[in-house]
């Protein structure tokens, strides 16, 4: 109970911390509960589940091993933004930390609520606290892109709320367990329609192309911080809901009828956010492209609804929120430094800011997917289920390596390399160089030994049944 509860109390009591000290007590908020969800997971069973009911009717919660993964990734991406931010002034404003913890505990809901309107009212939860801090701390100089983000995010919501209505009427279920074994396939062209719904909701949130617009744009003009709690953590609830939700509970009919426009919607996400990422002349313009080429592949990936591709999926979901937070850190870094993120503009930084230089190459490698990386594990199986499942989608799903190399080496080497623009950089904080070692050291770890996942989130993912 603890474990979902504690953001909640803790966001409540961010208000009345003085400004002075906002910034450490968001670094212990989320390092306690960083470390609560650790001991508890060192003590829980993968085979078992944690029930938790609060007496509510339609809100219960139950926490297996997929959702235990999904809670210690929240919780580390919460204390990583804060110990990134240190030393920006957005960390010592009471309103975001209130409002990043009130989110956290939101997302906390979305991964461990058992009922299908628990998980609606969560995902509705976190997006206020993000819109807040989008429109409080952004640079939004025209409302146009963050009235766009908000359009997006109530077409998404509306046609969710209408599925789960759909889905509570038409099986009168709503818990997990329930809808699992409700006979949905016999619910005919109901039951596309009902996932359809879902779907446009995840297409939304993940991005899939063309549902991305919103997203480069609102990635550029939002707080380092709040890019990162978008790319690293928020956008996995889309691909969480789909991998635990929808696809098991829609297994059959609906899913081979979405199968393929879904999986095709990811493939040109792929190549057309890779492409497009090559054409930026803005670092954390290119970085959000590139984050919705490689959400693409994940999401046509998980659309093969296929037991082993699952769960190596989610190493990749871990992946892309290191490597998120690693490249917009490393993005934000250079803006706060140099008040600028063209990359026409910046030049020679290695030589004036070794320790930069290093850790920015090493997150650069990681998220080229180089052995003995989690990326390497990934991506390699993620584009060989798609090659089992037809040759011209493997072929299409490998092309995110080759463009992937040409936009990260570009953004590191035009930054980095050559003749040096700026007379001074003021080199890495210890609490950035921190966060580098932690997200290359998982990221290594997991390339070595991605079965401590796979493994762990085995007893959670549902086998298909069809």
């Amino acid at each position: 109970m603890a474990l979902i509860l504690l953001p909640l109390v803790f966001s409540l009591v961010a208000w009345f911390v003085p400004s002075a000290f906002t910034r450490l007590f968001g670094l212990f908020a989320t390092g306690a509960t960083l470390a609560w969800s650790i001991v508890a997971v060192c003590y829980f069973k993968t085979e078992e589940q944690i029930l938790i009911d609060f007496g509510l009717r339609f809100v219960r919660f139950s926490i297996d091993s997929l959702g235990f993964t999904m809670i210690l990734l929240t919780n580390a991406v919460l204390f990583l933004v804060f110990l990134s931010n240190y030393t920006s002034k957005l960390v010592n404003d009471n309103k975001f930390a209130a409002l990043a913890l009130l989110m956290q505990f939101g997302l906390l809901g979305v991964f461990t609520t058992n009922t299908i309107l628990g998980f609606y009212i969560f995902w509705e939860l976190t997006l206020l606290p993000i819109f807040l801090i989008l429109y409080w701390f952004g640079s939004f100089e025209k409302p146009r892109a963050l009235l766009q983000f908000f359009l997006y995010t109530l077409l998404g919501s509306l046609a969710m709320l209408l599925a789960v209505i759909g889905l509570m009427h038409a099986t009168n279920q709503q818990t997990y367990e329930a809808l699992l074994v409700a006979d949905i396939n016999a619910l005919g062209n109901t039951s596309i329609w009902l996932m359809g719904g879902f779907l446009l909701a995840f297409a939304v949130k993940i991005p899939l192309f063309p549902f991305h617009t919103w997203q480069a744009e609102t990635y550029t003009k939002a707080p380092v911080a709040g890019t990162m709690l978008l790319s690293a953590i928020m956008l996995k609830m889309a691909l969480f809901g789909l991998l635990k939700w929808v696809l098991p509970i829609f297994d059959g009919v609906a899913t081979d009828f979405w199968r393929w426009p879904i999986i095709t919607l990811g493939l040109i996400g792929v190549v057309y956010g890779a492409v497009i990422a090559i054409r930026q002349s803005d670092i954390k313009t290119l970085f959000a492209y590139a984050s919705l080429s490689h959400l693409g592949l994940i999401a046509a990936a998980l659309m093969l609804n296929d037991y082993d591709t699952n769960q190596i999926a989610v190493v990749q979901i871990v992946n892309h929120s290191i490597v998120s937070i690693g490249l917009f850190l490393a993005a934000g870094i250079i803006e706060q430094r140099l008040g600028t993120r063209e990359l026409s503009e910046l030049g020679g930084l290695a030589k004036i800011a070794p320790r930069f230089g290093f850790w920015f190459a090493v997150l650069t490698f990681v998220s080229l997917s180089v052995p003995f990386t989690a990326g390497f594990i990934g991506e390699f199986f993620l584009i060989k289920s798609l090659f089992s499942a037809h040759a011209v989608t493997g072929f299409i799903a490998s092309t995110t390596l080759v463009l992937g190399a040409v936009y990260m080496l570009r953004a590191y080497q035009a930054p980095m390399f050559g003749p040096s623009k700026f007379s001074s950089f003021q080199d890495l904080h210890w609490s950035e160089v921190t966060v580098f070692a932690i997200l290359s050291i998982a990221a290594i770890y997991l390339g070595l030994a991605p079965q401590c996942l796979t493994d762990f989130v085995a007893h959670s993912l549902t086998q298909p049944t069809h």
